[in-house]
Order: structure tokens, then C-alpha cells, then sequence
């Protein structure tokens, strides 16, 4: 037992002993290995930086590096044992001296590092001499993997005309080796194709415009972009990446009408909207940029219009005014093209449009008749007798041979038999006398037809006026209801009249009202004219009798201010009633009736009073 405690106590000793500064810098023995060997103590164990390289294959094991304690004497008593990871099947340790070597292939970006624990014991007594410390073999990398452009195949887009440097895209490639070993990660970017055209950074990938490129002469362009690792040294790994650039469109070209002179015909029977030609400019831009407006310049915009087909970018010229081919044979017009959305950066150069003159010629047709007028309007007094002249009207054939032409009525038996018209000169007369009080207007339709083609016809409108003639005397307007009381007072008004008149007078009508001549002199009524086209009738006695006369016939007569001035005699009648002065209608009209009937008032009564006494 005590010598099992001093035996620990001197193993105490040993270690503080190895961990003294002065056992520290000891000098380190040479390995003969390419690697700088740095010296690492902790505790008893002096070791190198431990360090395997990648991708190394050999039919017998490689040496990495060696462990060994302080406390190693020549003897051999020492024994090294390795565990942790990939001991004894990756890594292997010679248990005599402690020089570790590596059995297989390794590769770093799988594992970079391999984390294991050694231990020195006393072969004779098992005892451990060193505690088990744990150390780190790291893996070193080589230049295995070559780069790769994970996003590519690329696509950009830029404006054709860009100035120079103007940045394209980005392309990005990744390289699988340590970034912090060496240059195996760093990449170098460079131009395979795309010269002159472009350029790329070599450390960030950008590309840029080399040059100003015009969409209209290549609209796109394939470049190859090479990465290199190792900065591009002897010995580097590559890849390359396709970029498609395209160019896009910008307003740079104006357009240009394919012609210089264009020809086209219309007829002279063509409706106005008819299509006449069509006319084409160029624009080798594409898009919006294309998009074009056409315009006609000159008088001739009032005969012709032209619109855009916004599809075909055409213009379209179209009739907008009847032509004639008798009046004008040949148009010459001025179209103009204009771009619809204009890039001022290149107005500096040259106007953005074009122009090119049009020749319409004006084809000859067989055209219908032609009336001197749309509408005729004609006047004839009423009453005229027959065969009257109402008016003319005139057509003819507007081409050069003027040929003859018949006229007719349409539209109407009855008008017919009102009107005729001469076939051979468009003279209207009438067939009978006509009565403005029964119609004041009569609108007839007259055609105009060519003798040797009856096809062409054309038509024309004769509105007739028939004018008054004072032909009709003024009279009551109605039948006039007029009592009288038997209290009647001299002077007392009994009835207002006025009169009406058919005739149409143009300074307004004038009614003039008096007694006939035959009631002047006996006439228990008098007339008062108001002058207002109305009259008043007065009695010109007090008192009348019923049982003496029941009714009186009073003629007034009633003068107009026609010319010549009509006069009419209208009677009115007036009838007695029983009672005082003031006359009440409905009182007097059974009054009238009953008396007319032969019964007396007290008859009436007596009538009601058995009526009642029935019901």
C-alpha cells in the first residue's frame, strides 16, 4: 500500500516538472515535413498542428503527423493508444513512437476536420503516464472542384442605344474548395464570346455595354462567361456560362412612307366613307415605339380624311366629301406620318415623321338626275281654277351627254288628282280648285328620271302653300242662349257676342257688329260694338210681356276687315222670362219649356205636387 502512494506521488511530480517553462522551450524535433511544424504542449504531450490532405490516394498508409510525451524514455516503455473519430479505420497510430497516419481517402468538403483523443501508458504497469487529451486533424484542400453557375443559363434584357458601361446583368458562380486555403475558391471572371460588344468585371461578374448596339441591325447576342479559380493560375479549374442579352426597342428610327408617289381612283358615285387607298411607312422600331399617326394636309382635307389601323399601322384614306367628276377630275393631296410617342434624345437628328404626296383620280359614272334644288317651296291662292300654274321644277344629267329627262308625281292618288306635272319640263299645275280652310300646305314628291336609263332616278321634294282668299264671312261662334226678363229695364245688357272668321287674315281679323238694316227702326234691342271684336245687346225698352210675345228674332250683322270685306247676318234669339231683372238660366229655361209645352206656372206646380206626394 505505501509504495502504491509513493508511486502516485512521483507521477504528481513528473507532471508539474513537464509543465515548467523551462521543459517548454525545448527545441522541436525536425519531421522532414513540408509543413511548418509549430509546438503545442499541454500537460506532458508534445505534439505538431496535425494536418491531412484531401484526395490523397496511396496504397500504404500516409504519415500526418506524430504524438509524443515528455516523459518517452529510449527504452519503449511507452505505449500510444488513438480514439475518436475514425480511429483505427481512417486513422491509424504506431504505438511505439506515436506517428499517426491516414488509411484512406479523404475528402474536405464532406468533413474538414476530425476531432480524436490519445493517450500514453506504461507498458509495464498500465498505468497511463500522459491523461487522455483530445487534438484535432484537419483535413487540407485541394483544388477538387472546378466552379459551377448554379443559376445560369442567364437571360437579360437592356435598351438598345445604351451608353457604354451601362451594366447588363450579374452572374455569380460558386466554388466547392476552402475559401480560406489559398486561391482555390477565388474566382476570376472573364469574356469567352461577346467581344467587342461587352465586358465583365473579373472579380464581381458584372456585365456592362462595351459599345452602343442598334436593335435594328442584331437584336440579340450570346455571351460566354468563364470563372477560374485559382485567380486564374497554372493549374486552375474553369466553367463557363451562357448569357443571352437582348436588346430592347427605343424610339430611334422615324417613320418612312414606302413610296414617294402613290396613285388611287375613286368614282364619283362613291358614298361618302368609301375606302379610297391605303398608304404604308415604315418603322423598323417595334411596340409603341412603331405606333403611328397619318394626317392629310391642305385644302384637300375637306374632300378626304385618313385614320390609323392601329394593327397594320396603315393609313386609310377615305372619302369624306362627294366627289364630282364633271366639276374636279384629279386631287393631289399632301399625307403625313407622324410617330405616335416621340423619344426626344434623338429629335436632334431628324424630324420623326415623313411625307408623300397622293393622286386620286375621279372615275366617270352614269349619275341619276340633279334638281336644282333639295326642296322646293311654291305658293298659289285658293280657289284659283284649273289648271293654274304652281311652279317649276328642274333637273338635269350631270354627265357630259345631258341626257333628257321625265318628270312624275309620287307619293299619293289624292295629290294626283290636286296636281299634274308636264313629264317633259317639270311644270306643276293644278287639277282642281283648292280650299286653304282644308288644307293650308300639300307637300307632293317629284322624280326626275333619264329617258334612256330608267334606272337613274332621283327625287325632290315641292312644298305648296295654298294662300287665303277672304272667301268666308265672319259668324257667331256658337249658338247664343239669351233671355230677357218681363222687369227688364231700358239699357239693361242682356248678351255679349263676338264672331269667328275661317279665313286667315294677316294682320290680325276685325269684326264690326250693327243691327240690319231691316230691325233698325222697331227693334225693342240695340247693338253695341266694343271695338274689341266683341258686342254687347241692350235692351231699348222697359218691360215685356211673355203673354204678348214670347220670343224675339234679333238680325246682327257682321262685318269683316277682309279684302274685299265679307258681311253675314246672324240671328239671336231672345226669349221672355218670368221674372224681375236678373235673369236666372236654368229658372227661365224650364220656364221656356213649359210655356212651349202650353203649361202655366201653376200648372207646373201643381205637376210637382202630385209627383211628390207619389213618390
Amino acid at each position: 500500500m505505501n509504495c502504491h502512494a509513493l508511486l502516485s506521488l512521483m507521477l504528481m511530480l513528473v507532471q508539474l516538472w513537464s509543465c515548467s517553462p523551462s521543459i517548454q522551450n525545448r527545441g522541436t524535433q525536425n519531421t522532414g515535413q513540408s509543413l511548418t511544424a509549430v509546438r503545442r504542449v499541454k500537460r506532458g504531450w508534445v505534439w505538431e498542428p496535425l494536418i491531412a490532405t484531401e484526395e490523397q490516394t496511396s496504397t500504404v498508409p500516409v504519415y500526418v503527423g506524430q504524438l509524443r510525451s515528455d516523459l518517452e524514455k529510449e527504452d519503449g516503455n511507452l505505449k500510444y493508444i488513438l480514439t475518436g473519430e475514425g480511429a483505427g479505420s481512417i486513422f491509424i497510430i504506431d504505438q511505439n513512437d506515436g506517428k499517426i497516419y491516414v488509411t484512406q481517402k479523404l475528402d474536405r468538403e464532406k468533413k474538414p476536420f476530425y476531432t480524436l483523443r490519445a493517450q500514453a501508458i506504461n507498458r509495464s504497469t498500465q498505468v497511463p503516464v500522459e491523461p487522455e487529451s483530445e487534438f484535432v486533424i484537419r483535413v487540407r484542400d485541394v483544388n477538387d472542384h472546378e466552379p459551377q453557375f448554379l443559376d445560369g443559363p442567364y437571360v437579360a434584357t437592356v435598351p438598345e442605344m445604351s451608353p457604354e458601361g451601362t451594366s447588363v446583368t450579374q452572374v455569380t458562380a460558386t466554388d466547392g474548395d476552402d475559401p480560406s486555403f489559398g486561391n482555390n475558391a477565388r474566382l476570376l471572371y472573364s469574356l469567352i464570346q461577346g467581344q467587342p460588344y461587352f465586358s465583365v468585371e473579373p472579380k464581381t461578374g458584372v456585365i456592362r455595354m462595351a459599345s452602343q448596339m442598334d436593335r435594328e441591325t442584331e437584336d440579340q447576342y450570346l455571351v460566354i462567361i468563364q470563372a477560374k479559380d485559382m485567380v486564374g493560375q497554372a493549374g486552375a479549374l474553369s466553367a463557363t456560362a451562357t448569357v443571352t442579352i437582348n436588346l430592347s426597342d427605343i424610339n430611334d428610327n422615324p417613320p418612312k412612307f414606302q413610296q414617294r408617289l402613290y396613285y388611287m381612283s375613286v368614282s364619283e358615285e362613291a358614298p361618302v366613307g368609301t375606302t379610297v387607298g391605303k398608304v404604308f411607312a415604315e418603322d423598323s422600331d417595334i411596340g409603341e415605339n412603331a405606333a403611328m399617326n397619318y394626317f392629310i394636309e391642305g385644302d384637300s382635307s375637306d374632300v378626304f380624311d385618313i385614320i390609323t389601323n392601329n394593327e397594320t399601322q396603315e393609313g386609310i384614306i377615305l372619302l369624306k366629301k362627294r366627289v364630282d367628276y364633271e366639276t374636279k377630275r384629279r386631287y393631289s393631296i399632301q399625307a403625313k406620318v407622324v410617330n405616335r410617342f416621340i423619344d426626344d434624345r434623338f429629335l436632334k437628328e431628324e424630324p420623326f415623321e415623313d411625307e408623300t404626296i397622293v393622286k386620286i383620280n375621279v372615275e366617270d359614272a352614269d349619275e341619276p338626275p340633279v334638281f336644282t334644288l333639295e326642296n322646293y317651296v311654291m305658293e298659289i291662292a285658293e280657289g284659283a281654277t284649273n289648271g293654274s300654274l304652281v311652279g317649276v321644277v328642274t333637273a338635269r344629267d350631270p354627265d357630259n351627254d345631258d341626257c333628257p329627262v321625265r318628270y312624275a308625281i309620287v307619293h299619293g292618288m289624292h295629290l294626283k288628282r290636286l296636281f299634274s306635272i308636264n313629264e317633259h319640263n317639270g311644270t306643276i299645275i293644278t287639277t282642281k280648285p283648292l280650299d286653304r280652310e282644308i288644307a293650308s300646305w300639300h307637300n307632293i314628291t317629284v322624280t326626275a328620271t333619264e329617258t334612256r336609263n330608267p334606272e337613274k332616278i332621283s327625287e325632290a321634294n315641292v312644298y305648296i302653300q295654298v294662300l287665303d282668299v277672304n272667301d268666308h264671312a265672319p259668324e257667331f261662334p256658337k249658338y247664343y242662349e239669351t233671355f230677357v226678363c218681363e222687369n227688364a229695364v231700358s239699357g239693361q245688357l242682356i248678351q255679349s257676342i263676338s264672331a269667328v272668321d275661317q279665313d286667315d287674315s294677316p294682320e290680325g281679323h276685325h269684326f264690326y257688329f250693327s243691327l240690319a238694316q231691316e230691325a233698325m227702326n222697331n227693334s225693342p234691342f240695340t247693338v253695341k260694338d266694343n271695338q274689341d271684336n266683341t258686342a254687347g245687346i241692350f235692351t231699348a225698352k222697359s218691360g215685356f210681356r211673355r203673354q204678348e210675345q214670347f220670343s224675339f228674332y234679333l238680325p246682327v250683322l257682321i262685318l269683316d276687315n277682309g279684302t274685299p270685306p265679307l258681311t253675314s247676318t246672324n240671328t239671336l234669339t231672345i226669349t221672355v222670362c218670368d221674372c224681375d231683372t236678373e235673369v236666372n238660366i236654368l229658372y227661365c229655361r224650364y220656364g221656356a219649356f213649359m210655356y212651349a209645352m202650353g203649361l202655366s206656372t201653376e200648372a207646373l206646380v201643381a205637376i210637382l205636387a202630385c209627383i211628390l206626394i207619389l213618390l
